[in-house]
């Protein structure tokens, strides 16, 4: 088996999203089963990953600045980053 390798920075990870990235590189994810396994998975996944809700925020233009770095560095959208942090504090997993 040829080892897989990915562009993403393992320091950005959590402890979960570097256990699935070593499973994948390491080939022990499987495919779903059948094909109603994978729509309803695709089911979950897209509901979880559902976005219906705008906001508009104000902020400093050099936290705005720092923040789109960060952002590149973990090599996503800054609004997606932003989304990022605000779910891990509505969740209880940021401070």
């Amino acid at each position: 088996m040829t080892e897989r390798t990915t562009k993403l920075d393992p320091g950005a990870l959590d402890p979960e999203e570097l256990e699935i990235l070593r499973a994948y590189e390491e080939g022990r994810l499987r495919r779903a089963s059948g094909a109603g396994e994978a729509q309803r998975l695709e089911s979950a996944a897209s509901e979880t990953l559902r976005k219906d809700k705008r906001i508009n925020i104000r902020l400093p233009g050099h936290d705005l600045v720092q923040i789109k770095r960060l952002a590149a560095r973990e090599g996503v959208p800054y609004q997606t980053h932003i989304s990022s942090i605000l779910h891990k504090y509505a969740t209880g997993e940021l401070g």
